[in-house]
């Protein structure tokens, strides 16, 4: 029996198709509801345009994974693993990691499970999985990895700008009277991503102090491993252009990638969302 795998959950951005240690990691899906449908969350490249093509008439929300679904996930891998690591999206942002942890209190998988909140989501969470796939491949133990990625929550770091507020309202990130207010005015709200809970910085009123902002807000780190553009439905096109003619024409040594938002992160963060992510290399002690 194999020792350890890894299981995400589908707010997982990943830099590569493919990465040593791939065939130990596995996904457990949130669910979308629209309009009187329910989905599982889905990878598929189109699948942002479609679902949230309706129009504030009928929005998207998104429901992280319950506790019987990690439970079922628990008994499965349990079969065929000694030790699960569960890596999630922020405990601040959902209630996965809460339910993950409900789920390996209950006596019904034969593997140790060990649940960790990765205070990110996105592209800094695929780092994380990524990173402790290629550790698994490495044959560190479950401890081991469990305390290198711990580690490394605190190296990931973002900031979004997200201009449906009435998305952050609905999944219980911002005041509905507040996100009302500032729909209406038409602002462009500035959040980062600390501790993995979002705080709102700035209020601004064009996308080009957007782009001027985040680009500040990068080029504050001197010591960057990656550097990521995520974003929704296209509608900053050539604010996005121009974050990433200044990232390659400013920080041309640190490996950039650009992402398209999860389902479940825009039915959380709203579909016009675009952020950067930063992740610092992790500085070793003398």
């Amino acid at each position: 029996m194999p020792p350890t795998c890894l299981l995400t959950d589908s707010t997982a951005c990943f830099f590569r198709v493919s990465y040593p240690g791939q065939e130990h990691v596995f996904t457990i899906p949130w669910r979308l509801e629209a309009n009187g449908h329910s989905i599982d969350d889905s990878p598929d490249s189109g699948a942002l345009e479609r679902h949230f093509s309706t129009g504030p008439a009928w929005p998207v929300t998104a429901s992280a994974p319950p506790v019987d679904a990690f439970q079922s996930m628990y008994h499965t891998l349990g079969q065929r693993y000694q030790n699960i690591i569960v890596m999630l999206s922020s405990a601040r942002l959902s209630p996965a990691v809460e339910h993950a942890s409900q789920a390996a209190e209950a006596p019904k998988s034969p593997a140790a499970i060990h649940v960790i909140d990765s205070q990110t989501s996105a592209v800094g969470l695929g780092f994380l999985v990524q990173t402790a796939a290629e550790a698994l491949q490495r044959n560190l133990p479950a401890a081991a990895i469990t305390r290198l990625i711990r580690g490394m929550t605190r190296q990931i770091y973002a900031v979004f700008c997200l201009p449906d507020l009435s998305y952050l309202a609905r999944a219980g990130q911002l005041d509905p009277a507040q996100a009302a207010v500032g729909e209406m005015l038409g602002l462009l709200p500035l959040f980062t991503l600390e501790s993995g809970r979002l705080i709102h910085t700035d209020k601004i009123r064009t996308p080009r102090q957007m782009v001027d902002i985040m680009f500040e807000f990068i080029a504050e780190f001197d010591n960057l491993r990656h550097l990521a553009l995520i974003q929704g439905l296209p509608w900053f096109e050539q604010e996005s252009r121009s974050i990433r003619e200044r990232i390659h024409q400013n920080i041309r040594c640190v490996p950039f990638s650009e992402h398209k938002l999860p389902l479940a992160l825009a039915a959380t963060l709203g579909p016009r969302a675009i952020g950067l992510m930063a992740i610092e290399n992790v500085v070793k002690e003398a």
